[in-house]
Formats: structure tokens, C-alpha cells, sequence
């Protein structure tokens, strides 16, 4: 029989305690300032009905990376490769009991058939953050400060930049600036958002198979090369105004000096319908996008005759954790041994277990040896498990009711009562 390999399935991560620390890290700290905001946490499950993501989600994901199969039961059902559909389904499942409005977040785990690469693998963990009801400006607002709150916690507000853009105003260019029609429109924002992953030639061909003629491309070019001001004179409209609001909103708030106008943000989910941003890392050695998300307004529809209009974003951890690294934001992180309670005889078992009971009593994390053996074999166990402490049981001390405790980052060790011990830990 031949050997299986001990390598993960191609796009995905195996997680040592090592990269479960700095994921636990990582997703900690975020939970802790999106709860600080009142958002509470919610989750689905991981397969839902392939119509769920069928009906909304953008084409390129549903015909090339949705992880899709019939079960046992006939029905088609896909592996869930973002949230905001089942978000959706959850809030009009319970639309007439939530109180408005619903802040919610979760940290679910995501797949997509795609080409791993930097970045971008077929399996990643993401925090979700989600808004719906409310003013929509305000909520825009609220979402765009949280998503600087939450990279500024780490310490990287000043190496990011939030590019923002507005559906309704780049749906006004396409249908009343070049009169394409509403699937030609379409498909040219597709096409921008793809621009920079297809190249240049792809994204002129593309234009061309759209239907687009050179008067229109090169309008096009002048209207994703402006500055907003000049937009907004060129071309008042609902889009305009819109985000003149949430500008406006955002005045005071410190995102509101790493915001920028950039018409090209497009998100190719096709449920967005107003507000859509990216966060962006500004460093030439990761310099791409971050994360992003917007508006949806149209969402719920799919559920019955009920509407909400929401708002939101998804941060992935690969593109974090990359972000953290390039800017050299990751501590050390400890490992999960406060204290390695040491054996040296099967004998004194008993002993060890009272010792270890009465630390993790104290909150304290305590690793008792499994195998009884010398003092410097010991050690060493306490080494590979980098406890900080090392409780030895020494029989002249053990006689006096006494334990030696030592150090062992600076190697000083002190003899304490077994009641003494998690204070002199702690001191």
C-alpha cells in the first residue's frame, strides 16, 4: 500500500500550535474591538443551497471557484465561500425580532477554487462585519472608522490607504454618460475590476467584445483617471452627493485621513449597490489590497418581500497576517505553559498532581511530566514546551513542605509553600 503524504490539500494550511498562536492572536484582537463597538457574534453553517450563492453572488466565483456537490439527498449544495448570503438568510429568517440596527460579526471558514498564490488560498479564516438598518451614510461611516480601528489597533493605521468608490455614481457614467445598456454596463465594470489581474491587453479586448467603441474607452480612461472634485463638476449626480455625505461623516474620525476617491473599486459581487471600498496596504513590498466590502441594498429580496439595506466588509487572515509581517507588527507571542511541574520518581505522582491542581486553580497554565526522570531531563521537557517556570520537587524540601520553583528565562530558583507558589509566579 503506498505511503499517504503528509502535505495538506493544495490551497489550504496545516495550523501547529506555533500559527495557532498567531491566529489566535490575530482573530483575538479583533474580536475585541469589533465587541467594543456593540457588535455581537453570530455563525451559519458551512454548506448551504447552491441557489443561495447562485442568485447573487458574483459569476466568476459561482462558475470557477465554488466548491459545489449533490448530497446523498439529491439537493445541490456548495461549501460557503463568503457570508454575506447567509447573513442575509439569517436576518430575514428572524426579520420581525431583531432590533434594528443589526450589528453583527463572525469569523467563519471560507473556500474558493482558486490558484493559490501570495495572498490567496482556496481555504482561509475571515472576519466578518456587518450593518444592516440604519442611516446609510452613518452606517457607511461606522463601517469605513471600524475597518481603520481595527488595522490601527495593530498598528498599522499610517501604512494603509481606505479607497473609496460609489456604485450609483459609476452606474450613472455607463448609462447616462456612455448609454450602455444595463448588461453591457455591467459587464464594463467587471471588466475594470479585473483590469490590473487580466493586463492590459485582455482588459482592451474585453471592452471590444463588451461593445464598446474607442470614444467610449477613452472616456472611460478620463473618468477613472479624475479626482473627485472634477467628477463632481463634470458630473453631478445621486453618486456625487452620496459621497459627498459620507465625507462629510467622516470628518473628525481618523479614518478620514487615509480615505481617497478611486473610481476603479468596483468589489465584483454583484449585490453591492452603493458604498464599496478597499483597504490597501501602501508598502512596496505587499503593496495590494487588504480586504474591502459595501452596500447592499437589495439583499434580502431574495428571501421574500421584506428589504434592509446592509452594509459591511470581510478582513481574511492570509492577507493580515501578511500585512503584519511586512510591517513587523507581530509580537512574540508565548507559548501556552505558564509552569512545567517536573517527575523525578513515579513515586511522588501525587505530589505533583496537588501542585499542579493548586496552580491552575490560580489561572495559571501547568504541564505536569508524564514520564518520570532526573532533573535535567527534567528541564528539558520544560524547555521544549518553553514553559516560563519549573517546578521541582526536591525530597530534602518536599520534607520541610517546600518546592522549588525556578526560573527559567533568568535561572534563579527560590524554595516556596505549596500555597506560596502562584503568588511568587505572579510577583
Amino acid at each position: 500500500m503506498p505511503r499517504l503524504s503528509t502535505q495538506p490539500y493544495k490551497g489550504t494550511r496545516d495550523f501547529y500550535p506555533e500559527e495557532m498562536r498567531l491566529r489566535r492572536w490575530m482573530f483575538g484582537r479583533l474580536r475585541e474591538t469589533v465587541e467594543r463597538h456593540g457588535y455581537e457574534e453570530y455563525d451559519g453553517p458551512m454548506l448551504e443551497p447552491f441557489e443561495l450563492y447562485a442568485a447573487k453572488t458574483g459569476e466568476e466565483i459561482v462558475n470557477s471557484q465554488l466548491y459545489a456537490f449533490e448530497d446523498r439527498g439529491g439537493r445541490k449544495v456548495a461549501i460557503r465561500p463568503e457570508m454575506t448570503p447567509t447573513l442575509a438568510r439569517m436576518v430575514a429568517g428572524k426579520f420581525h425580532e431583531l432590533p434594528r440596527p443589526v450589528r453583527w460579526f463572525s469569523t467563519p471558514n471560507l473556500w474558493r477554487y482558486e490558484r493559490p498564490q501570495r495572498g490567496r488560498l482556496r481555504e482561509h479564516w475571515q472576519l466578518n462585519v456587518d450593518v444592516l438598518g440604519g442611516d446609510p451614510v452613518l452606517a457607511d461611516a461606522e463601517v469605513l472608522g471600524l475597518a481603520f480601528e481595527l488595522i490601527d489597533g495593530f498598528g498599522g493605521g499610517e501604512r494603509i490607504a481606505i479607497r473609496v468608490n460609489h456604485r450609483r455614481l459609476v452606474d450613472h457614467f455607463f448609462r447616462e454618460e456612455l448609454k450602455l445598456p444595463e448588461g453591457a454596463a455591467l459587464k464594463a465594470t467587471k471588466a475594470v475590476d479585473a483590469r490590473e489581474k487580466v493586463g492590459e491587453e485582455r482588459y482592451q479586448a474585453w471592452l471590444l467584445e463588451i461593445g464598446l467603441d474607442p470614444d467610449q474607452a477613452r472616456r472611460m480612461d478620463e473618468f477613472f483617471q479624475s479626482p473627485f472634485e472634477a467628477t463632481a463638476r463634470r458630473m453631478p449626480c445621486e453618486g456625487v452627493e452620496l459621497l459627498r455625505g459620507l465625507f462629510a461623516a467622516l470628518e473628525g474620525s481618523p479614518a478620514r485621513e487615509r480615505i481617497v476617491f478611486d473610481p476603479t473599486v468596483m468589489r465584483g459581487l454583484d449585490y453591492y449597490t452603493g458604498t464599496v471600498f478597499e483597504i490597501f496596504d501602501t508598502s512596496p513590498e505587499n503593496r495590494r489590497a487588504m480586504f474591502g466590502g459595501g452596500r447592499y441594498d437589495n439583499l434580502l429580496r431574495l428571501f421574500g418581500n421584506e428589504s434592509l439595506s446592509g452594509v459591511g466588509f470581510g478582513m481574511g487572515d492570509v492577507t493580515l497576517q501578511n500585512f503584519l509581517e511586512t510591517h513587523r507588527l507581530v509580537p512574540a507571542l508565548p507559548a501556552a505553559t505558564d509552569v512545567f511541574v517536573a517527575l523525578p520518581s513515579a513515586g511522588l505522582r501525587k505530589a505533583a498532581d496537588a501542585v499542579a491542581r493548586e496552580l491552575r486553580k490560580a489561572g495559571l497554565r501547568t504541564v505536569t511530566s508524564l514520564t518520570p526522570g532526573a532533573f535535567g531531563t527534567q528541564l528539558k521537557q520544560a524547555q521544549r514546551l518553553q514553559a516560563r517556570f519549573t517546578v521541582l520537587l526536591g525530597e530534602r524540601e518536599l520534607a520541610e513542605g517546600m518546592y522549588l520553583l525556578k526560573n527559567m528565562a533568568t535561572g534563579e530558583q527560590s524554595a516556596h509553600g505549596l500555597g506560596q507558589l502562584a503568588p511568587a509566579i505572579r510577583a
